[in-house]
């Protein structure tokens, strides 16, 4: 008879291997007393992705309205610089790229990690007396958002918590949902220009909480948050004992009034995985380039938080390997009028954002201090007729053509979110179509009420 013996080999961190030896003393084959099944099709979805979910696609792609076809379409709703061609990149960042791909030499492939000259450029760029870089505290990522997926990957398990701001980034609750961790939303606050809620947050800490997400500057709210808060951030964090996992994605980008700290130059106790790019600052988010930045002066992450970095990096090789070649010349030689001219252009917006907004009954814009971003409180007792936000967006898309996300994809509804990259006479008209369409379904208070009286 014939016969099969399956050898299991494996020890240490290798996964097993199964060798099989097969005696055939035969012309038939037998593999023993197999309890067999009947072949048939199972074919179903992973549990990650049932538990993938992404609440602004969610949101928007219900929102089956039609823009009016007499107006031109103007979108306040995608964080992306460079869809109006108003905030072009600097030549020097293109010249870069062009150097690269004409050197040749890279077209192969790159460490997991990125190249090691690279990682030497970005800690280089980043590396203070209070925050002290090397390369070896740099992994490079296919943009900030891998970056994110990373840290959350190394620093959560399945069933345990992380700390995330409301209003917030959807990205940060759909990664953590498909990995099966849990997301504590924590209050921002737009009377204080979208401070944390540090009580709340505290009180929300317990024995399974992972990580705490700073992002700062923020997406949605556009703030910005002072030395002393981010200092009252760290001082939780460091009584609970929870790593920060900082998305500064929008670091530098600020407004003149208004000064920029990197979280991790305020501690020296706080384990901090800083997460950024190249995306915003250097207006180029289709190139895919972004890094990791670990901060660990007290040796808490130690080695294996920094190995299981590398490892979650083999799964998938980073960033593109042309942009890598050009990274060094492109944090070093871009001119700082560029960064000077983008941020004016966004400041001005801004104001001028602001201003017309907050002229407008029902409306109360929150003022913001950098990132791309401004978010609008609708005082929905004043709009009866609009159940919440999403209703009152899905109406002005119909009504006037300007998309704005309703800010329930940022878990804060009667908020509605602006995007400033937009030229100026784009927000002129956006601004000035918003009022007509508020001035059309404004009630006051004695409006709203005789409305409720009637129901």
């Amino acid at each position: 008879m014939d016969s099969y013996l399956i050898q299991v080999n494996g020890h240490g961190d290798h996964a097993p291997v199964l060798d099989v030896h097969l005696k055939n003393t035969g012309n038939t084959i037998s593999p023993g007393k197999v309890k067999g099944r009947k072949p048939r099709w199972a074919v179903r979805a992973s549990e990650m992705s049932k538990k993938t979910f992404n609440p602004v696609r969610a949101i928007v792609d219900s929102m089956k309205v039609e823009p009016n076809p007499k107006k031109a379409m103007i979108s306040l709703s995608l964080g992306d610089p460079t869809v109006f061609g108003n905030l072009p990149t600097n030549d020097e960042v293109t010249r870069a790229m062009k150097e690269a791909l004409d050197s040749g030499q890279y077209n192969g492939y790159a460490p997991s990690v990125g190249y090691q000259s690279c990682r030497e450029a970005v800690a280089a760029y980043y590396t203070c007396p209070e925050a002290p870089l090397k390369a070896q505290d740099v992994i490079l990522t296919s943009g900030c958002s891998q970056a994110i997926e990373l840290a959350l990957a190394v620093l959560a398990n399945p069933g345990q918590n992380i700390l995330v701001p409301r209003p917030g980034f959807s990205l940060y609750k759909t990664l953590a949902l498909s990995m099966g961790i849990e997301v504590k939303l924590y209050n921002l606050l737009p009377e204080k220009a979208w401070e944390i809620d540090l009580e709340h947050l505290e009180s929300l800490v317990d024995e399974k909480t992972a990580c705490l997400i700073v992002n700062n500057p923020s997406n949605p709210c556009g703030s910005v948050f002072s030395k002393s808060h981010l200092q009252e951030i760290l001082a939780v964090a460091s009584r609970q004992c929870v790593p920060i996992l900082a998305d500064e994605i929008y670091g530098d980008m600020v407004f003149a009034d208004c000064k920029y700290e990197p979280i991790a130059t305020l501690s020296t106790n706080v384990p901090i995985l800083s997460c950024g790019g190249l995306a915003k600052r250097w207006l180029v988010p289709g190139w895919r380039m972004g890094w990791i930045l670990i901060h660990d002066r007290r040796d808490i992450f130690g080695n294996e938080i920094r190995d299981g970095l590398i490892r979650l990096s083999q799964r998938i090789l980073g960033p593109c390997t042309i942009v890598q070649g050009a990274l060094e010349h492109i944090l070093h030689r871009t001119p700082p009028e560029f960064y000077h001219n983008t941020l004016s252009i966004l400041k001005s917006n801004a104001d001028l954002c602001y201003a017309a907004l907050s002229a407008i009954p029902g409306l109360h814009p929150v003022r913001p201090a950098g990132a791309m971003y401004l978010m609008v409180e609708i005082e929905m007792e004043h709009f009866p007729e609009f159940e919440n936000d999403v209703e009152f967006t899905e109406r002005l898309i119909s009504e006037q053509s300007v998309f704005c996300l309703p800010a329930t994809c940022f878990e804060y509804p009667n908020f509605f979110r602006v995007v400033i990259t937009v030229p100026e006479e784009m927000i002129l008209e956006a601004c000035s179509r918003i009022q007509e369409f508020c001035e059309m379904h404004y009630q006051g208070a004695e409006g709203a009420q005789d409305l409720e009286c009637d129901k």
